[in-house]
C-alpha cells in the first residue's frame, strides 16, 4: 500500500519558518516534520510515498537527493577518479515520489494530479504537518472492514477547527464550526481512500475537505475511526515550539518507531 502526504502549501500561518522552506521540512529534532509521519507508516511497514509538492518544491527534492549521503559515512577517493564510498548505510528502504502539483492547487487538486501515481488498490493519505500516535495497520483493518470508499481519522483537540459529526457507528453525516463548548471530534488527517474517491474531485481548485468529503458523507461514503491517543498539528511557531520541546525531552509520544 501507498502513502500520500498533502506536502504543498505555503504554511501562512507559520510564516516565521515557511518563507525560507516548505512547511513539511520544517525540522522537529533536526529531521523535517514529514520524516517524522514518514517514519511513522514505515514502523507498520508502508514504505512508499507519494509527496504531492507545490510551495518551495525543489527544496523537497533536493532534500530526499542528499538523504542517502547525508545518512551514511562516506569516503571521498580524489585519488580514485572521484570515487565515492558509502559506509555504514542508515537510510530507510523508502521508495519516495515528489510530485510537483502546482503552486496554487488545493488539496483536493493535489490528489487528483496524483492519481496515475495511485494504482487501482487503496492509498493511505494525510498532511505533511501532523504527527500521531496512531496504529497504521488497526486503522487500514477498520477500513477494509466497513467497505466504504473512505476512512479518516477523528481526534478531540483544541478549539480551534471544525467539528464532524457522527453516527453511532462512526459514519461521517456533516461538517460544522466548533463553538467554544463543543467537544466534538476533528479531522485528523491519516485516511485509508479507495481510487475512486478521486472521481469526486473536479479539478485544482477543489479543497478535498469540502466538496469531496462532504459528498462522501452524503453517499454514505465515509467513515470515521476515532483515534483516542497523541495527536499534534504543527499549525502555529507554538505547535512547532511544543513539538520540539517534547522531542527533545524525550516524551515524544509520536515516535513509536525504534532507532
Amino acid at each position: 500500500m501507498k502513502a500520500v502526504l498533502l506536502a504543498g502549501g505555503f504554511g501562512t500561518r507559520i510564516s516565521e519558518e515557511s518563507q525560507v522552506t516548505p512547511k513539511p521540512m520544517i525540522e522537529i529534532g533536526g529531521m523535517p516534520i514529514m520524516w517524522h509521519i514518514m517514519k511513522l507508516y514505515s514502523h507498520y511497514g508502508i514504505n512508499d510515498f507519494i509527496i504531492c509538492a507545490g510551495y518551495k518544491q525543489h527544496i523537497i527534492k533536493e532534500w530526499f537527493s542528499d538523504y542517502f549521503l547525508n545518512t551514511s559515512d562516506v569516503t571521498f577517493d580524489f585519488t580514485n577518479d572521484g570515487e565515492v564510498i558509502f559506509h555504514n548505510k542508515r537510510a530507510e528502504k523508502w521508495k519516495v515520489t515528489v510530485v510537483d502539483t502546482g503552486l496554487n492547487t488545493m488539496t483536493g487538486g493535489r490528489l487528483k494530479r496524483i492519481k496515475d501515481f495511485i494504482g487501482d488498490e487503496a492509498f493511505c493519505m494525510t498532511y505533511g504537518d501532523g504527527v500521531s500516535d496512531i496504529n497504521i495497520k488497526v486503522l487500514i483493518d477498520y477500513h477494509k472492514s466497513h467497505k466504504k470508499l473512505a476512512t479518516m481519522s477523528a481526534v478531540k483537540p483544541e478549539s480551534r477547527f471544525g467539528v464532524l459529526e457522527l453516527s453511532d457507528d462512526c459514519q461521517v453525516m456533516a461538517f460544522r464550526e466548533k463553538s467554544d463548548t463543543d467537544s466534538g471530534y476533528i479531522n485528523a488527517g491519516f485516511m485509508v481512500l479507495e481510487p475512486q474517491v478521486l472521481d469526486y474531485i473536479k479539478d485544482d481548485s477543489i479543497m478535498f475537505e469540502r466538496e469531496p468529503m462532504e459528498k462522501l458523507a452524503q453517499d454514505g461514503e465515509l467513515m470515521c475511526y476515532k483515534h483516542e491517543g497523541f495527536w499534534r498539528c504543527m499549525d502555529t511557531l507554538r505547535d512547532k515550539q511544543t513539538l520540539e520541546k517534547v522531542w527533545s525531552d524525550g516524551n515524544a509520544l509520536w515516535k513509536v518507531w525504534n532507532d
